[in-house]
């Protein structure tokens, strides 16, 4: 992948060439926020990681943790047992999103009731 010749512009229009997109198209998936969150306190089996997440599928948990483990953001370490098992676990680099996850979690709960009245809001104007 090839960055545009002009970074500045890259950063301005998000241009579609930009590499930027893809890895904040994964950061900001709701899936890799909740999989980084359940994996904080240390590695885990994909069952593990499935149990602590209601709502995902097999399919979703699976593609998520690939795109985690290609962009150096989760670790999969095959364990030698028997049957042989596979866990997971934060890199360095997935652990320096975590800050700006918290701050993020932490936000919305001081938001939603914000958020509660503008859904309100405009529910009664759209009626």
């Amino acid at each position: 992948m090839h960055l545009p010749a002009d970074k500045a512009e890259c950063r301005r229009r998000f241009a579609s060439d930009c590499p930027s997109r893809d890895l904040f198209d994964q950061i900001a998936d709701k899936w890799t926020m909740m999989v980084l969150t359940v994996l904080d306190d240390g590695p885990l089996r994909f069952n593990a990681i499935r149990r602590g997440l209601e709502g995902v599928t097999q399919k979703a948990l699976t593609q998520c943790l690939r795109r985690l483990e290609r962009n150096g953001l989760v670790e999969r370490r095959v364990l030698a047992t028997s049957p042989v098992a596979v866990e997971y676990a934060i890199t360095p680099l997935g652990r320096s999103l975590q800050p700006p996850f918290r701050a993020l979690y932490r936000w919305t709960r001081e938001a939603m009731p914000e958020v509660e009245a503008a859904r309100v809001a405009f529910d009664a104007r759209a009626t």
